[in-house]
Formats: structure tokens, C-alpha cells, sequence
């Protein structure tokens, strides 16, 4: 089923209030930032085929970066690097992320629909959750889309062949998980996760925080 402007609509009322869709990327990955992508429309009908970002193709969601890029009211992006998940724990950081990405916006919105079952974002923004919201609102499915080759694009850049950013950006593929059992962690990877549990060479360089901040994710390797 295809995204529709019925949330958007919803929210926007008689008055005609700003509505941003926010989607996020990068929330599991063992290395790089978290991005948060945040888009406002003018509720006009958006480039064809657009969905969420995971039942695209990277090809088709590369060719639809230019068309929602000319299409939007208004892009934001904001991004938490792997030292403020490390240090703040994941929760904070896309708390961060995404202020920075509505703060980016041209327009500021007046309410906010947010992927997902969980607020992060907080105040100042009211905040409409909607669980698999990339797709069912058309402006949540642009920032999916948006966010996750924005993000990609980023991971490609930073080198680390041997640990293939290129293709998995930054989650625990076999490439991934090889590399960082012969090699350790980068100067990219948030070293708070757990992976490094599973990695007694490397153990020694895992970052602890305080207990109610929280310990990143849970171990991926089998």
C-alpha cells in the first residue's frame, strides 16, 4: 500500500498547520552516526513510486533523492556521531539528531510525525507517533528515503575498504564482523555496543557509561 497525505492531512486541520515527517537511519549500525531526516510538503502529490526506503532498491532510491530534493517544501537533516552515542547513550542521541534536522528546516512545523512507537524528539514539537509511519505518511517515506542515502553516501566516504562501509554503512554484515575480529574497531565505531563483548581481544576499548544512560545494543554475533 502506498503512503498517503491522510496523517498529514489529520494533523494540518482547518488552520492549516506545518506538519514535518521525520524518519531515522543508522539507529543499529555498530559504526557512524545516527541520521535524522525531516520533511515538510506542501501536500501536492509526490515523485512516483515513492515508499518506504526499505522496499526500494538502492537504485530507485538514489534516482529519487533529486526529485524529492525539488519536490519538498522543506528538507532538514541532523546527525549524532558515534562519540555522542557513546557518551550519551542512543535515546539522547537521536533526541539530538532530530532537534538538529527540525531545526534545519526552512519553515518550523507545528507538529511532527515521528516513525516508530517511541518519542525521542520531545518538546518543543507536539508529537504524533506512528508505527510503520514510513509507510503510511508520504512525508515520513521522503525522510526514510532521504535520510538513509544521505547517510550511505557518508559511509562510503570514510574509507575502511577492509570493513566494506561501502556496502553494509556501517551494520554488522560478515565483512563487517570479520574485519573486526581481525582488526579491531575504528576510530567510526561507537565502542559502547556490546559487539565488543564477543571480541576478547578487543574488550579492553569498550566504553562503559552510567547505568541509567544505558549499554547501546545488544550482540549481533552469533
Amino acid at each position: 500500500m502506498a503512503p498517503t497525505y491522510s496523517i498529514e492531512t489529520l494533523l494540518s486541520g482547518p488552520r492549516g498547520k506545518i506538519v514535518a515527517g521525520i524518519d531515522e537511519v543508522g539507529r543499529g549500525a555498530w559504526a557512524g552516526p545516527v541520521t535524522v531526516c525531516a520533511v515538510v510538503t506542501d501536500l501536492s502529490p509526490p515523485p512516483a513510486g515513492l515508499t518506504d526506503s526499505k522496499q526500494l532498491s538502492a537504485g530507485r532510491r538514489a534516482a529519487l533523492v533529486p526529485l524529492l530534493e525539488s519536490w519538498a517544501r522543506g528538507i532538514g537533516y541532523g546527525e549524532a556521531s558515534h562519540t555522542e552515542i557513546d557518551a550519551l547513550g542512543m535515546t539522547e542521541a537521536l533526541r539530538r539528531a532530530a532537534h538538529r534536522a527540525l531545526e534545519a528546516l526552512p519553515v518550523r512545523p507545528d507538529v511532527v510525525i515521528l516513525d516508530g512507537s517511541h518519542d525521542y524528539i520531545g518538546s518543543p514539537w507536539p508529537v504524533r507517533l506512528e508505527v510503520k509511519g514510513d509507510q503510511a505518511s508520504i512525508s515520513v517515506a521522503a525522510a526514510s528515503v532521504l535520510a538513509k542515502e544521505r547517510r550511505d553516501a557518508y559511509m562510503g566516504t570514510i574509507g575502511c575498504e577492509e570493513y566494506g562501509f561501502g556496502e553494509n554503512a556501517g551494520y554488522p554484515s560478515p565483512v563487517h564482523q570479520g574485519a573486526l575480529a581481525t582488526h579491531g574497531p575504528t576510530a567510526h565505531h561507537r565502542l559502547s555496543w556490546s559487539y565488543l563483548d564477543d571480541l576478547p581481544q578487543w574488550r579492553h576499548l569498550k566504553i562503559h557509561r552510567d547505568a541509567a544512560v544505558g549499554e547501546g545494543q545488544i550482540s549481533l554475533f552469533g
